[in-house]
């Protein structure tokens, strides 16, 4: 199996943002490892990536789980780059906040532990979410790598998809600090709403949101962006880079 740029790991795959970082990275010549939940109850229908040009040349699967952090080993090794976009969302709070905020941040210290041992990983590119910089309580436009969303008045006030934001924000830090303590670069991206054409088979949650604003059932305003814009920063870390430090 031919290899031009190397080997990248996408975990959460089968989501709407995972699905379409393994088609680009398929398109530019990159071989993908990604990685879905095992489901014993039902077999799930991956065609929408398998049927992707270059798929069935260039794109492995394994079964691997945030609880379950040693899990991603195996779909690391060998990897020169990382995109983990794998998260629990809990916007309705089904789950206490202190499991999920447990299970995101023991997950992606998981993972990057596993990238520290595979000697391979160059660079690791992290999902992290609007809502880990922009519930401040404070009034403020722009914001930058200084602003955190203050965990405190998530857990008190309780706004709509509170716990998901504790998660995304301590998961974020701790993430970083991991990448400093080991010599691991590490990059964050803070993404909003994302909305655009999705190939996955459900409707994300984000596309969901976006249509209650078209139907003007509800009129509350999100940040959002389109996919193209996404894809751009996303390739800026790919290609300018080529996961070589």
């Amino acid at each position: 199996m031919a290899e031009e740029k190397g080997r990248v790991c996408v975990t959460g795959g089968t989501g709407f943002l995972g699905s379409w970082i393994i088609k680009r990275l398929l398109e530019d010549g990159y071989s993908v490892n990604t990685t879905v939940r095992a489901d014993p109850e039902r077999k799930r229908d991956l065609s929408f990536l398998t049927n992707l040009p270059n798929a069935s040349e260039r794109l492995q699967f394994f079964n691997a789980d945030l609880s379950n952090p040693e899990s991603f080993s195996t779909a690391i090794e060998g990897c020169v780059g990382i995109f983990h976009t794998a998260s629990p969302i809990d916007f309705a709070v089904s789950e206490p906040e202190e499991v999920v905020t447990k299970r995101t941040v023991d997950g992606a210290l998981g993972i990057l532990k596993a990238c520290v041992h595979s000697k391979t990983v160059k660079r690791v590119i992290y999902t992290s979410s609007g809502s880990a910089v922009s519930f401040t309580g404070k009034d403020k436009q722009v914001l930058d790598e200084s602003d955190w969303s203050d965990v405190d008045l998530f857990r008190t006030v309780k706004p709509f998809g509170w716990s998901y934001g504790v998660s995304k924000t301590l998961a974020e830090k701790a993430v970083l600090q991991f990448g400093e303590q080991h010599g691991l670069d590490v990059v964050t991206l803070v993404l909003p709403f994302i909305v655009g054409r999705f190939i996955c088979p459900k409707l994300p949650d984000s596309i969901e949101k976006a249509l209650v604003l078209v139907l003007g059932t509800n009129f509350e305003p999100y940040s959002t962006h389109h996919i193209s814009f996404i894809f751009l920063c996303l390739l800026i870390e790919i290609d300018l880079n080529n996961f070589e430090i």
